[in-house]
């Protein structure tokens, strides 16, 4: 637990000052983030099946360049660069025929590839063109799932007794899934309405907010199931006491994913 409290304090010194401060030293942060993201992946897959180092090594540059598309723009609009999709797909489906080796590289490693690259590299993107657009939604969105994983854990701690997905994730259970929810979409939705402000009513802003509390949840429960499939605990060890970086992303990835599909009702 010490071990766990200090890793908090420190991703906590870092991470407030990167963000306020913005600019190119966020992006690079983002960046560095989605590439750790996407070895931890590449690593977890590797459990089973090593890949040929040229396709990692695309991997790498595939994904720094969907998370840097458009990293300049000042408002919220995701503008999907297809000459990267097709690079992308080109990079991980020709080798398959280059390589000649299903037992080296196949079709089920491409395509694992170009769903995390595409998944991971949209995702830390979103990361840059939220904190462009404004802080304040940025730090709404992390409120969100911070605050849903805090009070999920505590009710299902206290008086948590029916499970909600035990063959993925033991502990969790309906209790605190409810628990959870209420109180992040309560107070998230307090913190939009006194310091970003909006002309949306109350009751469409608390459903549009428990959506995305509901999505942090499953984004929880889906890399849960991942960890579940390779018989691993973490993705990494990288932050003491938390696991990986995809260990505390989880939620926030779908949760950013969510709100692009809200962002004009807001």
């Amino acid at each position: 637990m010490k071990k766990r409290v200090i890793s908090a304090i420190v991703m906590l010194l870092i991470v407030i000052p990167v963000s306020i401060i913005g600019g190119t030293i966020f992006k690079i942060t983002a960046l560095i983030l989605g590439l750790l993201a996407l070895k931890e992946m590449i690593d977890i897959r590797q459990t089973k099946k090593e890949f040929p180092f040229i396709i990692k090594f695309l991997a790498y540059i595939l994904i720094t360049a969907l998370i840097l598309n458009n990293n300049g723009s000042m408002i919220f609009e995701y503008l999907l660069d297809y000459k990267i999709i097709a690079l992308l797909l080109f990079s991980m489906l020709i080798p398959i025929v280059i390589i000649n080796d299903n037992k080296k590289y196949n079709i089920n490693d491409a395509m694992y590839l170009i769903g995390t690259i595409a998944f991971l590299g949209t995702a830390f993107n979103l990361v840059i063109l939220v904190r462009n657009y404004d802080l304040l939604y940025l730090l709404f969105l992390v409120l969100i799932t911070t605050l849903t994983d805090t009070f999920a854990y505590i009710t299902g701690y206290y008086i948590g007794k029916t499970k909600l997905a035990e063959k993925i994730s033991p502990k969790k259970t309906w209790e605190g899934l409810l628990g959870g929810t209420f109180f992040g979409v309560l107070i998230s939705s307090m913190f939009y309405y006194q310091v970003i402000g909006t002309n949306i009513g109350a009751f469409y802003l608390a459903v549009i907010v428990t959506g995305l509390s509901l999505l942090g949840q499953v984004g929880d429960l889906v890399f849960s199931s991942i960890k579940r499939y390779y018989n691993k605990k973490d993705f990494s060890n990288i932050i003491p006491g938390h696991g990986g970086i995809l260990d505390r992303f989880d939620s926030l990835i779908f949760v950013l994913l969510g709100f692009v599909l809200v962002f004009t009702l807001l």
